[in-house]
């Protein structure tokens, strides 16, 4: 069983940096493809960024393309997002996923619907 603990989150000036990290936490540690999602109070939550196996692709939301980073080590069994450029519409609490479907991201890996378990999430609060 797979279980991921969200981490980094904090409050930040608009325009600044922040590194989030998933660390699974189970007995065993599995390449499946990997994605952060973010909720706002009040909105769906929706994806933000996802990588495969082996960190050889990413995949991201148009929303955050060109400031958000995904990235993985599977040595440390984490997973991490750097959030560059920060700005208010970011202010969020930002989960972690797995999708034990497989290695690679495909459509449903970034379906937040498609998961059944959420952790507690990290919030990120970005400040004009």
């Amino acid at each position: 069983q797979v279980q991921l603990v969200e981490s980094g989150g904090g409050l930040v000036q608009a325009g600044g940096s922040l590194r989030l990290s998933c660390v699974d936490s189970g007995r065993f540690f599995s390449n499946y493809a990997m994605a952060w999602f973010r909720q706002a109070p009040g909105k769906e939550r929706e994806f933000v960024a996802a990588i495969n196996w082996s960190g050889s692709r990413t995949f991201y939301a148009d929303s955050v393309k060109g400031r958000f980073t995904i990235s993985r080590d599977n040595a440390k069994k984490t997973v991490y997002l750097q959030m560059n450029s920060l700005e208010p519409e970011d202010t969020a609490v930002y989960y972690c996923n797995a999708d034990r479907r497989g290695l690679q991201v495909t459509g449903a890996t970034m379906e937040p619907q498609k998961y059944d378990y959420w952790g507690q999430g990290t919030q990120v609060t970005v400040s004009s």
